[in-house]
């Protein structure tokens, strides 16, 4: 009887599979899918956010990683910004959107010439990241692949770093957003030939509505909440962008483990004096 019981469980479940993918195949409607990702974005809040709020803040449901021309030979052109902390803030935020499913497509200008090859680090950072050969343009937006690979992602929400500021995030953030994307440039992530140019990248971009973020920033907004199953690794990602922090949470964790250890001696102290 009970093999007869699961056979016909298992037949209905197959038959109901069946009858589904004998189906017309309904697409949802844009409202919807916005609604899917804003719950998978914000599912952990205690306090659902009101459309306009959610849109005051990054969201990584519909954006993309850019990253341009970190390169070897313009990182020797660099003034403005540790090189050493340009390159681990680059990894760093290639590992946030690893993490979170953004996509990344990322590209280099020249990399057989004097600018160099593209970093050793990164790749290794971001596996499932499209690479897009350029064919000498200055500005990634001009080159036709590299508009379709962002294009086909289908994400509105452009988030760019690159080397240099003034040039290679400048250009294409500005012709992007002129294009009706949402722009948002990761200052420390990019590097330039002087405080100065990035200064007046900087200064133009947000004339024209661009938004300039750094890479906590893009880490924190798109953690949003530790009450999310996956809090340690996010836990992780702040500990190597912010090497203070991992110091924090070491003395957090000695503390408690110390305190665990007098509670246990105490108990034990008690228990032999009964």
């Amino acid at each position: 009887m009970k093999n007869t019981k699961r056979f016909a469980r298992t037949f209905l479940a197959f038959a109901t599979a069946a009858s589904i993918l004998m189906q017309p195949l309904v697409l949802p409607t844009l409202a919807q899918a916005e609604e899917a990702n804003q719950q998978l974005h914000l599912k952990g809040l205690s306090h659902q956010p009101s459309k306009a709020a959610n849109e005051a803040l990054f969201d990584p449901n519909d954006a993309v990683l850019l990253l341009l021309d970190h390169q070897t030979g313009l990182f020797q052109t660099v003034n403005d910004v540790p090189v050493s902390e340009l390159r681990a803030n680059t990894v760093a935020l290639a590992k946030i959107a690893e993490q979170a499913g953004i996509p990344i497509i990322y590209t280099a200008s020249e990399p057989d010439g004097p600018n160099g090859p593209i970093m050793e680090e990164l790749p290794a950072a971001m596996p499932s990241a499209k690479y897009v050969a350029r064919k000498g343009e200055v500005s990634s937006w001009d080159n036709a692949d590299f508009v379709a690979a962002v294009e086909a992602t289908g994400k509105k929400t452009l988030v760019i770093a690159g080397v240099w500021t003034s040039v290679c995030v400048a250009f294409p953030a500005l012709q992007a957003h002129a294009e009706g994307y949402k722009v948002f440039t990761v200052m420390d992530a990019s590097g330039d030939v002087s405080k100065m140019a990035s200064d007046a990248a900087l200064a133009r971009m947000t004339a024209a509505g661009i938004i300039p973020v750094t890479t906590n920033t893009i880490l924190s907004e798109t953690h949003r909440t530790w009450n999310r199953p996956d809090a340690a690794k996010w836990g992780g990602l702040y500990s190597e962008l912010v090497p203070e922090y991992h110091s924090a949470v070491e003395s957090y964790n000695r503390a408690q483990e110390a305190a665990g250890k007098a509670k246990a001696e105490a108990k034990a102290k008690a228990k032999s004096e009964e």
